[in-house]
């Protein structure tokens, strides 16, 4: 991971730590169904989590970890962006620290959300019909 960090300038340790928490976040929240694939030798195991999957992870996991300062840690770790997530995604596989389908692409976690808009506080207004 040392080495990973000097070749890759861009995110820090804590974003990395981010990442395996929030898929960890995944497989216990975002898949709750209790779904369960089978392993190529017949025995279930963890589903395997998508990239557009991950990414909605770490969006809930952070709005649940660090509310509406969400984006601005994550910024401060250098993560901007869902390709953000992807990039670390596939430096972690490189290091063989995280695993990969045949069906899995880098590509997966490009543009699914803006962050500007998926950290912030949704309000509603309610309608006075009393005027």
């Amino acid at each position: 991971m040392r080495d990973l960090l000097e070749e890759d300038k861009r995110y820090k340790l804590e974003a990395y730590q981010f990442i395996r928490e929030a898929l960890q976040f995944a497989h216990e929240h975002v898949l709750d169904s209790g779904d369960q694939s089978t392993t190529s030798g017949g025995d279930t195991g963890p589903r395997h989590i998508t990239g557009q999957q991950l990414c909605e992870a770490c969006r809930l996991y952070a709005i649940e970890q660090y509310g509406y300062l969400s984006k601005m840690v994550l910024g401060k770790w250098g993560v901007h962006s869902t390709s953000d997530f992807g990039e670390m995604v596939y430096n972690l596989i490189r290091i063989e620290q995280m695993r990969r389908s045949e069906s899995d692409q880098r590509e997966d976690f490009d543009d699914l959300y803006t962050f500007d808009d998926a950290f912030e506080p949704k309000f509603e207004l309610a309608s006075d019909d009393q005027e």
